[in-house]
């Protein structure tokens, strides 16, 4: 069906009522083609005991907190993020399990793939769980990688027809719009990896075009169980396929596991002659966790159930959006939000204007239009600009030479920076980090988690942080005397204001207000 569509592309005498005829076939051909959601597979669980593995005993001496209290170590540098993951993966001895949006096959994710081959080799079980939005091009490594004894994969709410994945949303829009957005990393039940990143480049200082400024951190205590907790809730259920459902498993595993090896071993030998390669390698010998490092503080981990990515979401589910409310509900006096993907409403308009009214100070850092790799979202953003700020909220925009933290290592300092965080902090007093944007398709489509940390230390830290970074790395977007929107920023220590946005042409400018005319907020 394919090579029929690109003939008749190709022909220039086709005419429209030809191609229409192609497409409608196309699409019927496609909608007989269905996923089994209850094709038989093995639910499995989080393995506990591993109390006397490396890192239990470890974690066991690092135990400081009190009862409910939780340890943790934030990491800003994204080359300290990937190594941090590499080097749980080396010291594994028990399981290994993750649970990402993207896992892409370039720098970091051939580092890590790698690392997760090595584990399985030893005899570690490891667990992906991975959305299956971005998964296309990858098929046949996952099966090949699924094809070991030790490592499973399966793919969150998986599209039926793998090549052309834009026709699965002809006909069934409503259960493949909506996405698993979670993202953890779990080691032995005793380490876990919890915040904004996926597995690329982009999010570990290591791509020479653009890089994301992002946040995670490593937890150590009680929530690592529950964070082990959620990921079974999602591995056993209906939406977690086995990868070799939807697509047809190798017939000799021997050989699959060849070709994996075959196509990893050169592109790892080609890494490691890098200077990224060398940082890592650094980072892997000199350290991991110390227990010095770590702050002991109370905490809530707030999560979607996956009943939420189903076409008929279960009201008695459990929703991340409560939690969060009632967060920003308990703030006095200040409340800063850094959303990457930032998308209001009206009623989060009103509540921003009470809430300033009764004095509170609200800050918003977002992308700006040149920062932001979402031109849609930045549309469905951009007209709520002046009338957050008529309700007296301060925006500002993140400058796209901003630079994420660690490329001044990575020698990546020519590459465009991007706010990637998911965070907001109460009061100095309380922070949430995590997976979820201040935007509909977090709000209501896709499943999201994060913790909530009840800590002064840590709140002062990353208020302190922004203070900092905001005045030279982005625009305060103001209303001049006109009422017109003006963008203030400081360039070699001058104030400069910007009459329209930033580093954009009229071009980007005017395709993103063309966006914006179409009826798509609800899905930003």
């Amino acid at each position: 069906m394919r090579a029929l569509m690109m003939r008749l592309s190709a022909r220039s005498g086709a005419n429209l009522f030809g191609r229409l005829a192609v497409i409608a076939i196309v699409a019927l051909n496609g909608a007989c083609v269905t996923v089994d959601f209850d094709a038989p597979k093995e639910p499995s669980y989080v393995i506990t005991d591993t109390s006397e593995t490396f890192l239990g005993e470890a974690v066991e001496a690092f135990q400081t907190g009190a009862s409910g209290e939780t340890g943790i170590y934030p990491m800003i540098d994204g080359i300290e993020a990937l190594g941090a993951r590499l080097k749980g993966a080396t010291r594994a001895e028990r399981s290994i399990d993750l649970q990402y949006y993207l896992i892409y096959g370039d720098t970091a994710g051939a580092l890590l793939i790698n690392e997760l081959l090595n584990a399985a080799d030893r005899g570690v079980r490891v667990r992906i769980l991975v959305d299956d939005v971005l998964t296309k091009g990858y098929d046949r490594e996952m099966v090949d990688l699924d094809a070991h004894p030790n490592i499973q994969i399966r793919v969150f709410n998986p599209f039926a027809v793998r090549g052309l994945r834009s026709w699965n949303f002809l006909w069934d829009f409503n259960r493949v719009n909506r996405r698993m957005h979670n993202k953890s990393f779990i080691v032995d039940n005793e380490v876990a990896i919890i915040g904004g990143r996926n597995i690329a480049d982009e999010y570990f200082a290591a791509r020479e075009d653009v890089n994301f400024g992002d946040l995670d951190v490593i937890t150590i205590g009680p929530v690592v169980n529950e964070i082990s907790t959620m990921f079974d809730l999602y591995w056993n259920d209906r939406l977690a396929v086995p990868v070799t459902t939807v697509i047809t498993p190798p017939k000799d595993p021997e050989v699959a596991a060849a070709r994996i090896r075959a196509r990893l071993d050169p592109a790892i030998a080609n890494i490691e002659k890098t200077h990224y390669a060398e940082l890592i390698r650094e980072f892997e010998a000199n350290r991991y966790i110390r227990r010095e490092e770590f702050t002991w503080v109370p905490y809530d981990l707030v999560y979607d159930s996956p009943d939420k990515a189903g076409t008929k979401p279960n009201a008695e589910g459990k929703r991340i959006r409560p939690a969060l409310a009632e967060a920003v509900r308990t703030t006095e006096n200040e409340l800063i939000i850094l959303s990457p993907y930032f998308v209001p409403t009206d009623r989060l308009v009103e509540g921003a204007r009470a809430m300033t009214q009764r004095g509170v100070s609200i800050f918003v850092i977002t992308n700006s239009l040149a920062a932001n790799n979402h031109s849609a979202v930045h549309a469905g953003y951009a007209p709520w600009r002046k009338k957050l700020l008529e309700a007296g909220v301060r925006i500002f925009e993140v400058r796209a030479d901003a630079q994420a933290t660690g490329v001044d290592r990575s020698r990546m300092l020519h590459s465009g920076g991007t706010l990637h965080t998911k965070a907001f902090i109460v009061d100095r007093r309380l922070v949430y980090l995590g997976s979820f944007n201040w935007d509909p398709r977090s709000a209501f489509i896709n499943t999201e988690m994060g913790i909530i940390l009840e800590s002064e230390e840590f709140g002062q830290y990353a208020g302190r942080r922004m203070e900092k970074m905001l005045p030279v790395n982005a625009y305060e977007v103001v209303l001049n005397d006109e009422g017109r929107l003006r963008w203030v920023t400081s360039e070699n220590g001058e104030r400069v204001v910007y009459k329209k946005e930033p580093d954009t042409g009229w071009w980007k400018r005017f395709k993103v207000k063309v966006i914006g005319l179409l009826p798509i907020d609800e899905q930003l």
